[in-house]
């Protein structure tokens, strides 16, 4: 299985909204296996996006996909002008 961790640093007072975005835009294209995580503890303004699968094949097939879908792309508008940075990990799991 592999485990993307998408993670951004929203700007003040935008974290809920980067968040519910997030949700909706992924429940739209009917990605269940997506969960939108925000800060309880530790930096401000966290909202992480962690979607789990099956391998590599199925990750990239899908990030060209999400390119493509113009629902997608119509629900994610202006989504950066809600944070400051972020970063996307890759991860492999080993058990």
């Amino acid at each position: 299985m592999i485990v993307v961790r998408e993670h951004f640093t929203a700007k003040p007072g935008q974290a809920s909204k980067l968040a519910n975005l997030l949700k909706e835009a992924m429940k739209a294209v009917g990605n269940t296996k997506c969960r939108i995580l925000t800060d309880v503890t530790g930096e401000f303004n966290t909202v992480v996006m962690v979607t789990d699968f099956d391998d590599f094949r199925t990750m990239e097939a899908r990030m060209e996909e999400y390119g493509k879908n113009e629902v997608l792309r119509e629900k994610m508008k202006g989504y950066t002008d809600l944070w400051i940075t972020g970063g996307r990990q890759i991860y492999r799991v080993v058990s």
